[in-house]
């Protein structure tokens, strides 16, 4: 991607994972990389850590080619007026990672209609293994193509039509806290049964690891790789059937749809 320089405005959990991913996969460079913060203290932290930084947001802007909005939904509205004059007159790449705000609003602030991306990724950004869903406005063949690449250093891309953007947020981005509570479980049940906590984290990351590559890898579905290792009478499927009567699937499942209506419910 011929990216000359990228602002990240909001280096906080997700920002500086975004900013992590892109200097791990030497998709950019540190000098041309800057990233932007309210505080003070974590502005210091960060400059401590070589990378740009700055709390002037029309400054970043004006001197970037993409620029990755990455603030809190309460916070979208007062930066997009800062920043407008900015965009309109570099008319850089926008990428914003804002949760549950449209495209359309972000037009109607800014007043103009620069090339667009809507990305919901997840904090596995930050070792480029994010789970990243994209939906694209005013854009062009070249401009996707180089989202792509940059997204696809971080990990798996999929662009999606936007109104699928709160079903991306719940399944991407809430579904991998409901992964790791799998683990964190599964590290409780190890220690119950002999194991010390550091090595059943291990055993259980990387059982799960595995799970998730035998599925990518394969092209499989789960319930093909299941069949691989429950014989009659066996037991795993005495475990699994043990998980399913305490409600295992369903409890998923209704997680994920609790998350997504609550995006839905706040509309």
């Amino acid at each position: 991607m011929n990216t000359k320089k990228i602002a990240i405005i909001g280096a906080g959990n997700l920002g500086f994972s975004i900013a992590k991913g892109l200097i791990t996969s030497n998709t950019i460079s540190k000098d041309k990389l800057v990233l932007t913060e309210n505080n003070l203290q974590r502005l210091e932290t960060l400059a401590e850590q070589g990378y740009n930084t700055t709390n002037d947001n029309k400054k970043a802007v004006a001197e970037s080619d993409l620029v990755m909005l990455v603030v809190k939904p309460w916070q979208i509205d007062g930066l997009l007026d800062e920043i407008k004059a900015e965009i309109k007159a570099k008319n850089p790449v926008v990428v914003s990672c804002v949760t549950g705000i449209l495209s359309s609003h972000i037009y109607d602030r800014l007043d103009c209609k620069p090339t667009l991306f809507r990305v919901m990724p997840n904090t596995g950004i930050a070792i480029r293994e994010s789970m990243s869903c994209i939906s694209e406005h005013n854009s062009t063949p070249k401009a996707k193509a180089d989202i792509k690449k940059l997204f696809s250093q971080l990990g798996q891309v999929l662009f999606i039509p936007e109104e699928q953007m709160p079903a991306a947020t719940a399944m991407a981005g809430c579904g991998i806290a409901f992964a790791l509570r799998f683990i964190r479980a599964a590290i409780q049940a190890g220690v119950e049964i002999g194991f010390s906590a550091d090595d059943a984290k291990i055993m259980a990351s990387q059982i799960t690891k595995g799970a998730a590559e035998l599925i990518l890898q394969n092209d499989s579905h789960p319930e093909a790789e299941i069949d691989k290792v429950t014989t009659p009478k066996g037991i795993t499927i005495t475990g699994l059937n043990e998980m399913e009567h305490a409600g295992f699937s369903s409890s998923i499942i209704k997680g994920l749809l609790a998350s997504y209506n609550k995006i839905e419910q706040k509309k």
